[in-house]
This record gives C-alpha cells, structure tokens and sequence, in this order.
C-alpha cells in the first residue's frame, strides 16, 4: 500500500488517516459492492466524531493541565466581603448577588474538589481504645435519613453475640456494601452492645440521627453472588405483617394484596422471602413469608372446607389406584335441578350451539329421573391445595396467535347466560360458544353440528373414560356435555370462546394451550337483589313448561352464600370480578376487560410461556 502523502514534517492524526484511507484503499479492492462499503464505514459522521472525541482528549491529556487556583471558594468569600461596603454600584450589587446563589457557592466547592483531586471520603478516626488481641474489626459510617437501615440482627444461642441476621435487598446497608449477613456487631455509636437485647439495639439505631458509626467484626467473607434471573409471583392471599406475630421484625415486612404482583429478591432464608412490588421505583425489598412457610401455616389452620353443593342426599364413591386419586360426586336430583335449554317449543332469541352449562342449583324438590354429575376431579380434592404464590411472567397475545378462552364463573342467576348472549350478540363473527354433545336422539328440525353434536349413549361413555369431557351429566336417561375438542374448535376459528363452568373445573383449564381468562360474575348485596330482580322470573328448566317463577328470598340467600363460597374457595384463580349490580353496566365492564386482553400485556403463569 502507498504511504499516506503527508506535508513536510507534519505526522497525521488519527482523524486524517481515516478521512484518507478509502482513497488509498481504492486500487486494491476489485468489487463495487466493497469499495462502497469501505466507503460508507470510513465516511460515518458519527465514526470521525468519536474519533475527534480520542484526539482531543490524548492532546488533553498530553498538555497535563492544572487549575489556576484550588480555593475559588475562599476567593469569594473574601471578594463578597469586601465588596459589602461598596454595593453602591448597581454592578457590584449583581455581583454579589450572584455570589451568594447556592448554585454558584456549589459550583465553586466542586471546582475546588477536583482541582485538590479529594474524592475520598472523609472516614471517622480509629478508636484509640481498641485491644491488640481484638479480632479485626471494621470502623462503619452511614449516613441515616428516614430511610430505614435494612438490616436485622438476631443473638447467636450459643456465643451470646449480636450477629447481622438478613440485609435486605436494595436497602441502605445493602447498597452501601460494607455491611454483611454473619458480621458481629460489637458497638452503635460508641455504645457496647454485647449485654443488649436486639430489641434495645433496634430502639437506639431508630433514636440515631445523622451519621450513625458501627463497630463490627466480619464475618468468613463469602462468595461472590452470581446474578439471578429475576423471579416475578403473583399472591394469592391477603398479608399484613403487622398481624404476624412470627415475623421476625414487623417493620422490614411488606404488606401487600391478593393479585399483587411481586418481584422476588431473595430466597436465602427458606422460612422469610425478600420481595419488593413489580415495577416500584424505590428498590429496597421488605420481608415475606415464603412458599412453603406459608402453605405449612395454612394447612395447619385451614378448616375442613363445606363444598357449596353437597347435600346429605348426594352419595359419593372413591376410585383409588396406584397413579391417581379420584373422586366423583353422584348428586340425586332430588334435592337439585340441571339447568338446560333444551326444549323444542322454546321462544325467543335463539342461537345456534348456545345451551345452559350445567349447572347445579337448589331448585324444584319434584321427583326426577336419577342424574349425575361427574368431573375427572372433585371439590374436595381443589380444597386441598393451598394458593400461596404462583410465578409469573408478561404475556401479550401475538398477531395471529389463538385468543386466551374466557371462562365465566358464577352463582346460579346471577346472570352468566345473559352476558354471553350479549357478548354473542355484539359481535357474532368475534366470539363464539361451544356447541355441546348429547346422547338424546336428533328431533326433526334440529341439525348435527348445530344444536348439538348427537352421538350415541356408547360413545359418549367410551368419551368419559377417555377424559374427553370438562364437564358432563346425565338428564332424563340422556347424557350432555361440553367437549374439549369443542373448546379447541371455536379457537382454532379465530374466535374468543367463551364457556362457564364450575368453579373447581377451572383448575382443569388453567393449561398452556387455552391460557384461560377466567371472570367471576359475583351479586350485589340481598337488598339490591330485591331491587333489580323484583320482575325476574327463575327458570330451572325449560323442558318443563310453567316452570318459570319469581325470585324468593332463598334465591337470593343462596346466590350470595353461594357467591362467598365460590370466591373463598377459588377466588385466586380469578383474574376479573364484576359485580353484576346493572346487566348493562356489568356488560360494558367485561367487554372493555376482554378488549384489554387481547390488547395487553398480562402477567400468566411461566408454564403457559415455557411449556
């Protein structure tokens, strides 16, 4: 390559190499699409802009500039004084004026520490008391503001020494880096701690003002911690840990709601999490309860739970293997009646496929056929589990990826049907209801498909075993159930499903293929049922004609028993609630919840996103 043409004793810079080099570089490159490149690459503003930036600073850093003077504070001090007696001029009134602003006297104080280069910080002077056969100790000052310190201690049950139990994650120790888990502290502002109580100890350090000086002695140092992936839970309960009494101190605790979302900072200690909440600017982390602490607490106190449809006339058998256990519930209709919508001289608005899930619901007392309720699992095995926490992680629905299903949970009446035929309604191409299976023979206006999928008795039991329904029953001698394949159906068409089922069924959909969206349809309060339903009629089945009658005060007493139970028992699992005080109202609440699904960003559980 030609030397670069330079003039007479003059060495180029690094900006003028560059700024020369696709011109030099030109002869040797054979293709266009090359010399283009180099040409693009050399010529980049920004590249010659970095490039001046190195230059200058080297010529900067050659030249080894000083300050004229490191006591510009001093200067002013003594110019301002000085000229106190001559403010006559309205020149030297300015002056001085702007030497008093704050901004100015900082200003000066920072020119004056760069120039002395003192960017130490200024450490207290070492007791001259300490013991030559001490252990090594380490002198610490912090500077405490209304910020509590993060720290809590704990006595040592063996040595009697006052040991740092926990530093709590984003807090002042912890950010200060000097203070560790196992340090002993010895003395808190030149006072001896060793005859103190952690209680006393906790008592000066909030009495301390200012800077606070500790005298510790280190612990083993530990290792490096390696950087964590960050863990994010949603609770399932309520927590206060002013009402913990097991807590190991209530101020560092963190208090928080059922539904909050939590970023996990720590998981040290097995017994108490460090957790701050998702997206909180401030990052010092506070005390939680962990996992397994929690549902150990729960287990313990958690009464045996009354299921909500269980009645002295039901019997119930237990199939137990080696890989399962299962329990299935055999409900007389005696004391219950199937809500269906299978009747052929039914008025009204009809749509294609849209039937009554089948729900349970103390109605008629008549005397029916035997039917019976079955599920893969029961109630009683969903109240052993014990909701806690559960990992989370953001999801957005992606363009073209299948809609989340809508699962729709409620109380008998309290308006379910009504919602979904009004979602239906305002946009049938947009959702959609699955179309249930029957056993019952096809009548002659009715459609394969349409009203339902008929198959015979055999195959809907053949079905069963092969746990290919969520829910099913048996009316009159007939079968009917809602399929899976059903679900998968309306989805795989682009469509939002929506399906109510029992509330312990939820559990069974809660999978990374339906990410269901699960809404609990909760009554108002027994007065303002008296109010909205006075005109209602209640229909528990359509199959019997004149069965339509008005509301009583035990259907309202037991929507809204039935409402509690059905929350107490499930409610974790419930991303929405609304109270169905208005139908309107309740309507334009769900529709607008459903749209921010589909639009935004929501917090699942991580085996939905990584399954």
């Amino acid at each position: 390559m030609p030397a670069l043409a330079t003039g007479a004793g003059h060495e180029p810079g690094l900006y003028e190499l560059l700024a020369a080099l696709p011109s030099q570089l030109q002869p040797h490159v054979s293709r266009p699409e090359d010399n283009t490149f180099l040409q693009d690459m050399f010529g980049e503003r920004s590249l010659h802009s970095l490039v001046k930036i190195h230059e200058r600073l080297q010529h900067f850093e050659k030249s080894k500039p000083v300050p004229v003077q490191d006591n510009a504070t001093t200067l002013a001090h003594e110019l301002s004084e000085e000229l106190e007696g001559k403010s006559a001029n309205e020149e030297i009134k300015e002056l001085l004026k702007l030497l008093t602003k704050l901004h100015i006297e900082s200003l000066l104080k920072v020119h004056d520490t760069v120039a002395l280069k003192n960017y130490d910080p200024e450490l207290p002077p070492l007791p001259d008391d300490i013991d030559d056969d001490e252990d090594s100790v380490k002198i610490i000052r912090l500077v405490k503001n209304k910020e509590p310190l993060g720290a809590t201690i704990m006595r040592d049950d063996h040595t009697g020494a006052i040991l740092v139990a926990r530093i709590m994650r984003g807090g002042a120790a912890d950010r200060s880096g000097l203070i560790h888990v196992g340090d002993e502290l010895k003395e808190v502002n030149g006072i001896p701690v060793e005859d103190k109580k952690p209680e006393e100890i906790i008592r000066i350090l909030a009495q301390s003002q200012g800077a606070i000086t500790f005298k510790v002695v280190p612990a083993v140092k530990e290792e490096a911690p390696t950087k964590e992936p960050k863990v994010f839970v949603k609770a399932l309960f309520d927590y206060d840990p002013k009402n913990d009494n097991a807590i190991p101190c209530k101020e560092a605790g963190l208090a928080f709601k059922k539904g909050t979302i939590l970023q996990i900072m720590s998981q040290d200690d097995a017994t108490w999490w460090q957790a701050k909440f998702e997206g909180d600017a401030n990052p010092r982390a506070g005390l939680i309860p962990s996992k397994q602490f929690q549902e150990r607490r729960f287990a313990m106190r958690r009464p045996v739970a009354t299921l909500p449809f269980q009645r002295t006339s039901s019997r119930r058998s237990f199939s137990l293997d080696a890989t399962q256990t299962c329990v299935t519930d055999y409900v007389s209709l005696d004391d219950v009646a199937v809500e269906f919508e299978d009747d052929e001289n039914s008025s009204g608005f009809h749509l294609a496929g849209f039937r009554r899930s089948f729900r349970l619901s103390r109605r008629d007392k008549k005397k029916t056929n035997k039917s019976m309720y079955e599920c893969k699992k029961s109630e009683i095995y969903d109240t052993a589990d014990v909701p806690t926490y559960e990992e989370v992680t953001p999801y957005s629905r992606q363009s073209g990826a299948k809609h989340r299903l809508v699962v729709l949970v409620g109380p008998t009446s309290v308006g379910l049907n009504e919602l979904k035929r009004k979602l239906l309604i305002s946009d049938p191409q947009h959702f959609s209801v699955t179309i249930p299976h029957t056993s019952r023979a096809k009548r002659n206006q009715e459609s394969d498909g349409v009203e339902y999928h008929f198959i015979s008795k055999s195959l809907f039991e053949t079905d069963i075993q092969n746990n290919k329904f969520i829910e099913f029953g048996e009316y009159k001698g007939n079968y009917y159930g809602t399929s899976l394949d059903s679900i998968r159906s309306v989805l795989s068409k682009n469509k939002v499903c929506l399906l109510d089922v029992q509330p312990h069924m939820i559990k069974h959909l809660r999978t990374a293929e339906f990410k269901p969206f699960v809404v609990f349809v909760k009554p108002p309060t027994i007065e303002k049922l008296r109010e909205t339903r006075k005109n209602g009629r209640v229909i528990s089945s359509k199959d019997d004609k004149g069965s339509a009658k008005p509301f009583t005060e035990e259907d309202f007493e037991e929507m809204v028993n039935t409402a509690q139970s059905i929350e107490l028992q499930h409610g974790h699992l419930f991303e929405k609630v609304i109270v169905n005080d208005d139908l309107s109202t309740a309507f334009g609440e769900l529709r607008l919840a459903l749209k921010k699904v589909e639009m935004e960003t929501h917090w699942v559980p991580v085996s939905w996103t990584h399954s």
